[in-house]
C-alpha cells in the first residue's frame, strides 16, 4: 500500500501506520540526538576556554591529539557516531589535562555509553566495553587525579 493510499484513511491505527513508513520522524530523532552530542562536545570546547586554553595549538597539546583530530572533534566534523573510544581514552590519559575539561570528557562518556546518542545496540556494547572501567561507578576516584 502507498503513503497516498494510507493518506487518505482516517483511523488512528492507520494513521500511525503512516507515520511509521515516513522518513521525517527518524530523521527528526537523528538530528535532535547528533545536536545532543554537538553540544556536549561544545561544552568541551569551553571547558578548555575555561582553562585557558584558546588556541587550536594549546588545546591539541593539552589533549594530546594532533592539530587535525582536535580541529575535528572541536568543529563537529568528528563522524556521526561521535568520539571514538581511542580519542577518548588519548585524551583522558593527556598528562596536564585539566580537571573541568576530564570531568567534560566523562560526561560526554557515560551519556553516550548510555546510549543518549544513538548508535545502535552492538555500537554501544563495543563503546562500552572500550571505556568500561570509565563508566563504573568509581571512575572518578580512579581517574580525576590530575589537577589543573
Amino acid at each position: 500500500m502507498t503513503r497516498e493510499c494510507l493518506a487518505e484513511m482516517h483511523t488512528p491505527a492507520e494513521d500511525e501506520l503512516l507515520t511509521t513508513l515516513s522518513p521525517e520522524p527518524h530523521a527528526s530523532r537523528l538530528a535532535e540526538t547528533k545536536a545532543k552530542q554537538n553540544s556536549k562536545i561544545q561544552e568541551l570546547a569551553g571547558a578548555l576556554a575555561d582553562a585557558g586554553y584558546r588556541s587550536l595549538d594549546e588545546r591539541a597539546r593539552i589533549l594530546d591529539l594532533p592539530r587535525s583530530t582536535t580541529w575535528s572533534v572541536l568543529k563537529g566534523q568528528h563522524k556521526s557516531s561521535g568520539l571514538s573510544a581511542s580519542v577518548i581514552i588519548r585524551m583522558l590519559s593527556a598528562p596536564h589535562l585539566p580537571t573541568n575539561v576530564r570531568t567534560k570528557i566523562l560526561e560526554y562518556v557515560t551519556e553516550k555509553a548510555a546510549g543518549r546518542y544513538g548508535n545502535t545496540q552492538a555500537r554501544l556494547r563495543q563503546f562500552n566495553g572500550r571505556l568500561s572501567d570509565l563508566v563504573s561507578p568509581d571512575r572518578t576516584s580512579a581517574k580525576s587525579t590530575n589537577t589543573e
